[in-house]
């Protein structure tokens, strides 16, 4: 079936082309949704007629398209999931659950908007487009997760966290302290090895000073008994004089 294009239709063509398309695609997507007018003798003629003014009208939804775009692309958006061990989802995330999650998160977009080929149905980040004019598509992020906290970490990351990737960390973590580890073992070895002779001063010094400390102690016991036996020494010759 031939028609003529309203606007552009990605992968067909520009607006006011005549274009050779399916039967079905024409009347379920084409026609109902005012993208293009069956090209009969008189269409053609009215398409003409306003073709200037489709031109103006298509060029004020671009500029408004452009600047929800401003706002829209690169948004990331969160989308809370179970999932298995290997990231399966327990379901899907669909068109109108990014559409629902796009104008809660401040931009309004319908279902239609959202270009994806099929459902979402693992865990991780993944870019969808959205068309907001035939001639202005932007990217968001949707990022599929068990819990908020689980998103936020694979935003940082950059992938999805699976129990595979939760033992690839572990692993990871657990080679990180046996490293550390071994890098402390190599460095004690070394000090050790240059180590005995200060250590072999230092206890001799030690000794020497403890023996020098204690001397002091030793001699004050004589020093005390001195005074006693002087005492005697005067008793006796006291007596003797007597």
């Amino acid at each position: 079936m031939e028609v003529i294009l309203l606007e552009r239709v990605e992968k067909l063509g520009q607006m006011g082309d005549v274009v050779n398309v399916k039967p079905g695609f024409a009347r379920n997507f084409l026609l109902p949704r005012n993208k293009a007018l069956r090209a009969t003798k008189e269409n053609r003629g009215l398409f003409e007629q306003q073709r200037q003014q489709l031109e103006a009208d298509n060029l004020a939804r671009k500029g408004e398209a452009e600047k929800v775009g401003e706002k829209l692309d690169g948004m990331r958006i969160s989308m809370i999931r179970s999932a298995g061990e290997s990231g399966q989802l327990y379901g899907s995330v669909t068109s109108r659950d990014i559409a629902e999650g796009v104008t809660a998160g401040g931009v309004t977009i319908t279902r239609n908007q959202i270009v994806m080929d099929h459902p979402i149905k693992m865990l991780g980040l993944h870019e969808m487009r959205v068309s907001l004019h035939p001639e202005v598509s932007v990217t968001v992020v949707v990022n599929v997760a068990r819990s908020q906290e689980e998103a936020e970490r694979q935003a940082k990351l950059g992938h999805a966290i699976t129990a595979q990737e939760e033992e690839r960390a572990e692993r990871a973590a657990m080679a990180a302290e046996a490293a550390a580890a071994a890098a402390m073992a190599a460095k004690a070895e070394e000090m050790l090895e240059h180590a005995p002779e200060e250590d072999l001063v230092e206890s001799v010094v030690a000794e020497v000073t403890g023996e020098a400390e204690a001397a002091p102690e030793s001699a004050a016991p004589a020093e005390e008994e001195a005074p006693a036996e002087e005492a005697a020494d005067e008793s006796g010759e006291e007596k003797d004089k007597g």
